[in-house]
């Protein structure tokens, strides 16, 4: 029994060398790699890790873009019930086209126009607070400076996206059915505001009267050149569209041409903002800062009635059916 003991201690003894040994070969052979492999190995794994970054970044940016074209669809299909603007499944006046295609510039006009709109409503509240707590002329100049801003930030929008559809622009399918029933050319017409503002800003001195008389008759000789320009337009482009012989399989050429005359139209949507522009800023400096302030508060909430109109119009009750 002692000789097997010892024999056995022995054994053991041998084992434990030899994984102490093999323990060593491995570490030395593993400090001796070059060095080169292991930062090669390093550097793959951070590549391999920004790889997966950047994948992870695209598929979020997808998700993304995907939620803001379905509210967007969304908010599309809501206004065309609102509005009754079905046809045949497809949204007449719509950024969405007959070939199910998405005009992306008008898409990105109607979310800037949403938040212009809410903007311009805390506006009207800033103004009707400022006028009832009578803060000084320099604090409410700053108000009315920022509203008619405001205006001007629409009519750049329009601008932009006139380039992208300028039929979308004049059509007014943007606004609500209400405001459409007054539009001219893609908006108000100066003159006609002109007559709803105007009650609004008594007492208004002798010289005022006169200059906003003057206003407004230069506005109604704009607004009458440009009309008349847009009925020679349409005359033009009806007779080029039907001209030629009609037996013709190819009526491109008639297309074409009609195609080069129609890009008038956007100059004419520039000019009519542009009119509306020098509307407002002449009417700033007709006013006293304070008429100014009243006029703007007027102009915002005569176009929330008109939003409100429209929405009480689209949700009225339908008439009881005759018997």
């Amino acid at each position: 029994m002692l000789v097997n003991n010892k024999s056995l201690k022995g054994m053991k003894s041998e084992t434990t060398s030899h994984e102490m040994l093999t323990a060593s070969n491995n570490y030395e052979q593993e400090a001796s790699k070059p060095i080169d492999k292991i930062q090669r190995r390093l550097a793959q794994n951070r590549e391999a890790a920004r790889k997966s970054r950047l994948r992870k970044k695209a598929y979020v940016q997808q998700l993304e873009n995907s939620r803001l074209k379905l509210i967007q669809l969304e908010q599309e299909l809501q206004r065309a019930r609102q509005q009754g603007l079905y046809m045949g499944g497809v949204l007449e006046g719509s950024h969405i086209g007959f070939s199910g295609t998405v005009n992306s510039g008008i898409a990105a006009f109607e979310m800037e126009y949403g938040r212009w709109v809410d903007v311009q409503h805390r506006q009207i509240c800033e103004l009707r607070t400022a006028l009832n707590v009578h803060i000084s002329d320099i604090e409410l100049r700053i108000l009315v400076e920022s509203g008619i801003g405001h205006y001007f930030e629409l009519f750049r929008m329009k601008s932009t996206v006139a380039k992208a559809d300028v039929f979308y622009v004049i059509s007014g399918v943007w606004k609500t059915s209400a405001e459409r029933f007054f539009s001219w050319i893609g908006g108000f017409r100066p003159s006609e505001l002109l007559k709803v503002l105007v009650p609004q800003l008594d007492p208004l001195t002798e010289q005022q009267i006169l200059e906003v008389c003057n206003l407004k008759q230069s506005c109604q000789q704009a607004e009458d050149a440009l009309s008349q320009g847009m009925e020679k337009l349409q005359e033009t482009v009806s007779s080029t569209v039907a001209g030629g012989p009609v037996d013709e399989v190819s009526y491109i050429p008639q297309v074409a041409t009609a195609m080069e005359k129609l890009e008038a139209l956007v100059s004419f949507v520039n000019q009519a903002d542009h009119l509306r522009q020098e509307t407002l800023q002449q009417m700033s400096r007709i006013l006293t800062t304070r008429q100014a302030a009243r006029g703007l508060l007027a102009l915002g909430e005569y176009f929330h009635r008109l939003r409100a109109l429209s929405t009480l119009w689209a949700t009225r009750p339908p008439e009881p059916s005759l018997p």
